[in-house]
């Protein structure tokens, strides 16, 4: 653990940070000036009790998405790539190895848990496009319209009506509906 650590203004100047009480923006800072190199926290409890804070805290924090935590009590910091930047030659991979995998980071570097399984885009593309064995070809759909409906004509175009909406404003809309006949 490190004896030094970086706040960025992005995340503890946002409205989002500062409408927390005071003892909530004090536990975060003094979570992540004990988080490891990778932003976990194994004992949040202890720290709790350490700065006179309470449970609540900390679940604000989890609420507004500054901290994630995992079922063994481990916590992680969400900021933290954004928060800090850790040399090669200084940094030491965090102990929480299952905590890591379950994870994934935005661009920005934002922590986000993974949930529940992946959706994955079943569809293989071969550049040919698959043709299914029941598609009608266009010859029976053409059948199939001669004999429900006939093409349009000046008799049908007589059915069309149009209809005058008016709204609370002095605007009007129109629409037009064709009534189709029952046989």
């Amino acid at each position: 653990m490190a004896d030094k650590r970086m706040f960025s203004l992005k995340i503890v100047d946002s409205d989002l940070f500062l409408d927390m009480p005071l003892s909530s923006q004090c536990l975060y800072f003094h979570l992540s000036m004990r988080a490891d190199d990778d932003g976990f926290v194994n004992n949040p409890k202890k720290i709790i009790k350490i700065i006179g804070a309470n449970e609540d805290d900390l679940k604000i924090l989890i609420a507004k998405g500054f901290v994630i935590v995992f079922e063994r009590g481990i916590i992680v910091i969400t900021h933290w790539k954004i928060n800090n930047f850790i040399r090669k030659d200084r940094y030491k991979p965090t102990l929480y190895e299952n905590e890591v995998q379950s994870l994934s980071q935005t661009k920005n570097g934002m922590y986000i848990k993974e949930v529940g399984c992946h959706l994955v885009d079943q569809r293989l593309t071969s550049g040919q496009p698959s043709i299914d064995k029941g598609r009608l070809d266009k010859v029976s759909i053409d059948k199939g319209r001669e004999e429900s409906t006939p093409p349009p004509n000046s008799k049908n175009m007589e059915n069309i009506k149009t209809l005058s909406l008016q709204t609370n404003n002095t605007r009007h809309y129109k629409k037009s509906y064709k009534v189709i006949p029952t046989r």
